[in-house]
């Protein structure tokens, strides 16, 4: 790891203080960027994590992805820790929180709101930045590709039946051009345009690939920060009306985000994975599709709702969360096997 990529964390640090900064002093350009969205899912954002995801499929071997079924351990572990366990411990969470534990510091309609919002993010396991977080650890990238592509097409079918069980809603609206669009922006299309320019690439010999793939790695990083950037600057009003609100949601997604990731890896290791499928599989059910999570909750509860500020807490919280949990799965490899898959 370079010496950029160890201190990451220090500057992912600057660009939340960037992001909070400019936000607030020049409120009308981030505005301006709110607006260019297009069912919900904001353009700028795309652009942003487009940048970070195109360079990870260019390194993916594509032939390698006929040796998941070799291994599939790591992807029936994604599946039940995403739709069997995560979205029932997050309501589980949240009712605990703003029903008992919180009760008297949030009035019943809203901590009914907050806890819709949790269990929207619940629902909705990540698509996008999961392809960052399995960078970050070295993880096996034709591995993750299968996990995420899986759980998007169980997403489609299971989000909405989960979502308004758990919500208690007789029928739930799912922006379906929320979820397709983002889909084909954070998966379909940089995989499409990783598969040409790897193709073009190696008809040129390996040494093309490897000094393309090695020019193209600030490109990741670069995105990332500029991602974290605009999303806190998106949100820095939010932030700064309202932190009591948002310390008070951030606990119970906290305590979430951790004990899902440390079900996982200590399952994991149980079952003796390699660490390169172990790390994404971990990392892939503690982050969650915000995107969809806060679509969905603009369009059920409003803009304005509890429910779309909890899920606009989940992105705020999660990057943090994200790397603190790389740093630890990047010090712990010694507990699991050598990969066995390329």
């Amino acid at each position: 790891m370079g010496t950029f990529e160890r201190y990451l964390s220090v500057w992912v640090a600057l660009a939340i203080g960037l992001g909070i900064t400019t936000g607030t002093l020049i409120p009308g350009v981030y505005e301006t960027i709110a607006n260019l969205t297009y069912a919900h899912v904001n353009l700028v954002v795309a652009v942003f994590i487009w940048a970070m995801i195109y360079p990870m499929m260019v390194q993916v071997d594509f032939t390698a992805i006929r040796n998941v079924g070799r291994e599939p351990q790591g992807l029936i572990l994604t599946l039940v820790i995403n739709w069997l366990i995560k979205p029932f411990t997050m309501a589980a969470l949240g009712w605990l929180f703003f029903k008992v534990l919180f009760a008297d510091l949030v009035d019943a309609t809203t901590a009914t709101e907050y806890i819709a919002g949790m269990i929207l993010l619940g629902v909705a396991p990540c698509t996008a930045m999961v392809f960052v977080w399995s960078h970050l650890t070295r993880g096996n990238s034709a591995y993750t590709l299968v996990q995420v592509s899986v759980n998007d097409i169980i997403m489609v079918f299971a989000f909405a039946p989960i979502a308004a069980f758990l919500l208690g809603l007789s029928a739930i609206t799912v922006p379906w051009e929320t979820l397709l669009l983002s889909v084909g922006l954070y998966v379909v299309a940089p995989l499409v345009a990783g598969i040409i320019t790897r193709r073009y690439l190696l008809a040129q010999g390996e040494e093309r690939l490897e000094a393309w793939l090695q020019h193209s790695k600030p490109t990741t990083i670069m995105g990332l920060l500029a991602t974290v950037s605009l999303l806190f600057g998106l949100q820095a009003d939010r932030i700064l009306d309202n932190p009591f609100a948002i310390v008070l949601i951030a606990i119970p997604l906290l305590i979430q985000s951790y004990g899902i990731f440390f079900i996982a890896y200590f399952v994991a290791r149980r079952i003796k994975l390699p660490h390169n499928i172990a790390a994404p599989a971990s990392l892939i059910g503690t982050s969650n599709f915000f995107e969809l999570a806060v679509a969905v909750a603009i369009s059920l509860f409003g803009l304005t709702s509890g429910a779309a500020l909890a899920t606009v807490v989940g992105v705020l919280v999660e990057v943090p969360v994200m790397l603190s949990l790389v740093a630890f799965a990047n010090r712990t490899t010694r507990w699991f096997p050598a990969p066995k898959l390329p």
